[in-house]
């Protein structure tokens, strides 16, 4: 059975780093577009970081740009987020997924929340404090 799982979350104080892990079973992650979503108690989801096949490119979310970046390892199967410089309000639970064929650019998969994504992971809780 396809799914993704995400792992690397836990407390870490302001100002530290953590990298998120999404591994992918069942399917293959070349050529799936890929996210990677947050969403704090009393809020909507958004979109952190996305990036479609082929765009040549990757949207952060503003509030991230410069401390946060995406990786691939294809023979793990398995992307990552690099997370840096972390801030209180990065605390959330952070998603990631996929989906193929998705005709949508890397900004609105991300402001969409991830439409048209397929695959999902259950998240993994980032909380940042001191």
């Amino acid at each position: 059975q396809a799914h993704l799982v995400e792992s690397g979350g836990g407390l870490v104080q302001p100002g530290g780093s953590l990298r998120l892990s999404c591994a992918a079973s069942g399917f293959t992650l070349d050529n799936y577009a890929i996210g990677w979503f947050r969403q704090a108690p009393g809020k909507e989801r958004e979109g952190v970081l996305c990036v479609n096949v082929n765009s040549g490119s990757i949207f952060y979310h503003d509030s991230v740009k410069g401390r946060f970046t995406i990786s691939r390892d294809t023979a793990k199967n398995t992307v990552y987020l690099q997370m840096n410089s972390l801030k209180p309000e990065d605390t959330a639970t952070y998603y990631c997924a996929a989906g193929v064929g998705i005709p949508y650019s890397n900004t609105y998969l991300c402001h969409s929340g991830g439409s048209g994504m397929r695959y999902w992971g259950k998240g993994t809780l980032v909380t940042v404090s001191s």
